[in-house]
């Protein structure tokens, strides 16, 4: 994710990336949040929900995996995993790169990475 969203995201969600500040001997979170800008949507509702709801949970890494987010907190209720789980299933259906929900895939070659069709032609030219 780029520095601006990041940037975004630790300052309205301070105490939930609280370990962002971390050293990486304490946390994975000190590496960011390691997944494209089009899902910033998803991270930012899916930190609202959590905010409003548990205070004091504390993200510990936030990544890309197998073409979908991964969201791990230290603690935590059956209601923050539901939260959880629905928008790591949103990330499934939405272009890591632009955000869009139209026309999206999972690339097979390399990384399994959740693309639309235009960022994976994209990302295809750049390759070759």
């Amino acid at each position: 994710m780029n520095k601006e969203n990041t940037k975004y995201l630790l300052e309205k969600y301070p105490n939930l990336y609280r370990q962002y500040h971390l050293s990486m001997r304490e946390t994975c979170m000190c590496w960011g949040f390691e997944c494209g800008d089009g899902w910033l949507t998803i991270i930012d509702d899916l930190s609202k929900k959590i905010t409003e709801s548990y205070p004091d949970i504390q993200t510990a890494q936030v990544k890309e995996k197998f073409g979908g987010l991964r969201f791990y907190i230290d603690g935590g209720s059956d209601e923050v995993y539901k939260f959880i789980d629905e928008a790591e299933e949103e990330s499934y259906k939405t272009c890591e790169k632009c955000g869009t929900k139209e026309n999206v895939s999972q690339t097979q070659t390399g990384w399994i990475k959740t693309l639309c069709e235009k960022c994976k032609e994209e990302k295809q030219r750049k390759e070759n």
